[in-house]
This record gives C-alpha cells, structure tokens and sequence, in this order.
C-alpha cells in the first residue's frame, strides 16, 4: 500500500506561482510512475504531469498542454516526494490538485493509477 499526501495548495493572483508537494509513504515508489491531476468544479478530473522511471535515475516527464512551459514536476525518491512548481498561473488553473501512483504509467497517464492522495485546493484569482 502506498499513502500519498499533497500539500501546498492555496491563493494567490494570476502570474504567481505555488509549489505543491506529494509526500508518499507505506512503501518505496523509486519505480513507480507518479503523476498530477486536476478537478475543477463541475468539471473532470484532468491529466496535468507525469513522471515514470525510465532506469537508473532517470526519469521521464509528460505535461498536459495547457501547463506545458509553466509547470515542472519533480521527484526526490530519497525523500518520497514528487513537486509541482507552477508558475505563471493563470485563473483556468482553479482547481483541485490530486497526485497519484501506480507500478504502471498507462494507468497512471489514462488517472486510473491505484494510489491517489485526497488533493489540495489551488485558487487563482484575476
């Protein structure tokens, strides 16, 4: 079992940025594909970035394209943390943020990944 915990969320004006953290914990994630979506009201949960181990310590990155150039996802497996850096934000980017996990990055990429945190809210205002 996996425990994933996001924090960082909160207000802030358009063109601010906000770093979010993912930390994970209940077992070792080196190998595990981990990602970042998005729910706003009334809306989808919606793919932002992912991230999969593609050997050694490296890794491969995937973003949506409304977030492509100003968001940047990162991992520390030492710490059991993932990190969304976002900057340049805009008020379409008002949402529930969620981080998720899983052995498979299809799963993870397709947001049926089996580990997901409770999310943290993130407000942009204009």
């Amino acid at each position: 079992q996996v425990q994933l915990v996001e924090s960082g969320g909160g207000l802030v004006q358009a063109g601010g940025s906000l770093r979010l953290s993912c930390a994970a914990s209940g077992r070792t994630i080196s190998s595990y594909s981990m990602g970042w979506f998005r729910q706003a009201p009334g809306k989808e949960r919606d793919f932002v970035a992912t991230t999969r181990w593609i050997g050694g310590n490296a890794y491969y990155a995937d973003y949506a394209d409304s977030v492509k150039g100003r968001f940047t996802i990162s991992r520390d497996n030492a710490k059991y943390t993932m990190w969304l850096q976002m900057n340049r934000l805009k008020p379409e980017d008002t949402a529930v943020y969620y981080c998720a996990a899983d052995p498979s990055y299809s799963s993870v990429r397709s947001g049926k990944g089996n580990y997901w945190g409770q999310g943290t809210q993130v407000t942009v205002s204009s």
